[in-house]
């Protein structure tokens, strides 16, 4: 017979809720059982997070500022007035409703609103669970859209080296196979094709590779998928956003269907709306994800062309085979309606780009400590990177002294901060940024 279950995990000390985190809780990227220990967060209001305990080295009840908005998604900070409002007056009128055969005003408001704030021609919505199941329905898009028109050999992808679209099969199979958290897999995931990474700046070598490369392999090319502008896990790097232009022109020559993958980028977080406008660009689908709302629930979405609707209709097949339980949920459809009306009842471009200068200025430092390779900054998004592998512990202690929240990966210290962090805040999480990278 199985054990019973114990009493509810409520108001244990610090140290046993850590110890039963230790041999039960498996956390992202980490082993079983862990070997380094989280901090306890009991509460978060505003752009800081409230730690439980009562002080000491370890951070423990300390209150932070987050750098980092939860990874990237909590764009209007934590405890919203408005956005909690909206999760409590949805919460009344039903949680969740089965998206087959019914539909519900939040999820068609959030299409509504996805469709009118996108680049031009993106018509069609479908609603997911995450950012790479996004990723995983926007190729199955594409894959299904060439196989009913009758062009099943045009399955394979291209993207360029450094990208990461998350960690689902098909979205692994498109990161960078070489030196990334996926390389474990190579030899069981689809075998796609992989342009050079993309300069900082624009080189017509670069964009004549390109076009070489797709017109090589338009034959059995579904789609060319990227992150534009900004590379997000694979490393956090910046490119022109001539390049966007030269794919959709390459695409188009060739007939290949073009997926920018806005999950780290859209709402705000490069400066635009969107990336694909700073090249006023729209490719044939689209995902969104992480900040569609505000950081309070898990949502996505994948939007497309009529054209790649109407291709998929075509076929023996007319239906997206594709339909998550939890699709449409009415709750975080409900709160991703309110957040994209946040956004765009302020003045968020004046906002991020306030962040922008904060971030430039006190970042600025970084550049003189030993082993920094580069410092960069793009909208609400900052930079630096090393010459070696940072010691991700000890950068994270030097952080949380600084009285901030950072989450340094392989050869960076990188900020993604809430649009509502103030001056001194940014400030404060410079410091942070530098102490990080100095002591990592």
């Amino acid at each position: 017979m199985p054990e019973r279950p114990g009493p509810a995990v409520t108001g244990l000390p610090v140290a046993d809720l850590l110890d039963l985190d230790r041999r039960h809780v498996w956390h992202p990227y980490g082993p079983m059982p862990g070997r380094q220990e989280p901090l306890v967060v009991e509460s978060a209001a505003g752009v800081r997070l409230r730690l439980a305990g009562e002080g000491g080295e370890s951070g423990q009840g300390a209150e932070l500022v987050d750098g980092m908005s939860s990874w990237w998604s909590a764009i209007h900070g934590y405890n919203h007035p408005v956005l909690n409002e909206a999760v409590r007056d949805q919460l009344g009128r039903m949680s969740h409703v089965m998206f087959g055969g019914l539909t519900h005003e939040p999820a068609v408001g959030l299409a509504k609103r996805l469709v009118d704030m996108s680049p031009e021609g993106l018509e069609h919505v479908f609603l997911a669970d995450s950012g790479s199941v996004s990723v995983e329905v926007a190729i199955k898009m594409c894959l299904q859209h060439w196989r009913s028109l009758g062009q099943p050999e045009k399955r394979r992808l291209l993207t360029w080296r450094g990208g990461y679209h998350g960690d689902t099969w098909q979205p692994m199979a498109v990161c960078d196979p070489e030196g990334g958290m996926h390389e474990l897999w190579s030899g069981a995931l689809p075998r796609h094709v992989f342009a050079d990474a993309p300069p900082t700046g624009y080189e017509q070598a670069y964009a004549d590779h390109l076009h070489e490369l797709i017109g090589r392999h338009a034959h059995e090319l579904a789609a060319v998928i990227v992150e534009p502008v900004v590379q997000g896990a694979g490393g956090m790097r910046f490119h022109s956003p001539a390049y966007l232009r030269v794919l959709r022109e390459a695409c188009d020559a060739h007939d290949v269907l073009l997926v920018f993958d806005e999950i780290a980028t859209g709402f705000g977080r490069t400066g635009a709306l969107f990336a694909a406008e700073h090249a006023s660009v729209t490719p044939d689908v689209m995902c969104v994800g992480k900040a569609l709302t505000g950081g309070y629930m898990t949502l996505a979405a994948t939007l497309c062309t009529a054209r790649v609707a109407d291709g998929i209709s075509r076929g023996d097949v007319p239906v997206l085979a594709h339909g998550p339980t939890f699709m449409g949920n009415p709750l975080a459809a409900a709160v991703a309606c309110a957040s994209i009306d946040l956004l765009l009842g302020q003045d968020w471009a004046t906002e991020v780009k306030r962040i922008e200068s904060g971030l430039r200025e006190s970042l600025g430092a970084a550049s003189e400590l030993p082993g920094v390779r580069d410092v960069r900054v793009l909208g609400a998004i900052g930079v630096v990177q090393l010459d070696h592998e940072i010691d991700m512990a000890a950068a994270t202690r030097a952080a949380v002294r600084e009285g901030v929240w950072l989450r340094p990966f392989r050869d960076l210290v990188y900020t993604m901060p809430p649009y509502i962090t103030g001056d001194e805040d940014l400030a404060r999480i410079g410091r942070a940024v530098c102490a990080a990278a100095r002591e990592g």
